[in-house]
């Protein structure tokens, strides 16, 4: 099948998505964005790619509907399970202990890059289990794609979905429903879902933990290196940081520190 877009109308489309996104698209993954394109244009019934690049430039509304179509929402609950057993057995009790100390009994967590859902609500379930009183969380997650956090947001997952899920958390955290499973509102209440571009400042301050897993594989290093510079901003004078792990800061201007532990590596920053 002969690429929908021409060598300039493709770097006209990777430009635009990269300045809205940081996203960046490359020979290698051309034809995703050439598949998405076509979705799109036969969505709108639209014929001529410089129409639909019209079209984008005029209405947000599309423009996020179309990287919505871009973005790659590989995600389920407890993926990479190390990740949460660091969490659990090193993060956690290193931020009671600093917390007891300063009188702070709040964990603030952001999920950057939640896809669907499964992240946040895994983070949830664990804290809910093991986090001991008086303790007490938030989480913070965001998307750049409306639709997936409308999923998040609905908290139904379909039985398909809810592989990884221990049975004993399956039955204290979710409601059984017709083809699927419904998250019970006092977990969803734990989470506040919110639309937000990670090219930009978030807003969000003192966060003790960030979790912005199998994103930045996505960005080129200029905005890697600002993704992570802003959550440097946003996190706690001592916090953690875990990014996936196929993914490093290695070779990075940054001022936060590798941190090996039994279970998994991750970053710290430290004041």
């Amino acid at each position: 099948m002969a690429d929908l877009l021409t060598d300039e109308e493709f770097n006209q489309f990777r430009k635009i998505i990269y300045d809205a996104s940081g996203i960046t698209f490359s020979e290698t993954n051309r034809s995703i964005l050439d598949s998405r394109l076509k979705e799109r244009l036969r969505e709108k019934n639209i014929e001529k790619v410089q129409d639909y690049y019209a079209l984008i430039t005029s209405d947000q509304g599309e423009f996020k509907t179309f990287l919505d179509s871009i973005t790659t929402n590989l995600t389920r609950f407890f993926r990479n399970q190390p990740h949460f057993d660091a969490l659990i057995n090193y993060v956690i009790p290193h931020l009671i202990e600093e917390k007891k100390a300063s009188g702070d009994r709040k964990i603030r967590i952001w999920s950057a890059g939640c896809s669907t859902g499964e992240e946040p609500y895994t983070i949830a379930m664990l804290l809910k289990d093991k986090l001991p009183a008086p303790f007490t969380f938030e989480i913070i997650a965001s998307d750049i794609s409306l639709k997936s956090l409308m999923v998040g947001q609905q908290g139904f997952y379909a039985d398909s979905r809810i592989a990884g899920i221990p049975q004993n958390y399956l039955a204290t955290y979710f409601n059984k429903g017709e083809g699927g499973y419904q998250v019970k509102p006092d977990l969803m209440k734990t989470i506040r879902f919110d639309y937000h571009n990670l090219r930009n400042d978030s807003g969000a301050r003192n966060l003790d933990i960030v979790f912005c897993r199998n994103v930045l594989i996505y960005f080129d290093e200029a905005a890697q290196k600002a993704t992570i510079d802003r959550f440097w901003t946003s996190m706690a004078k001592h916090s953690y940081l875990f990014i996936g792990h196929s993914e490093s800061l290695f070779g990075m201007d940054t001022k936060f520190e590798f941190l090996k532990t039994q279970w998994a590596c991750l970053y710290e920053k430290k004041e």
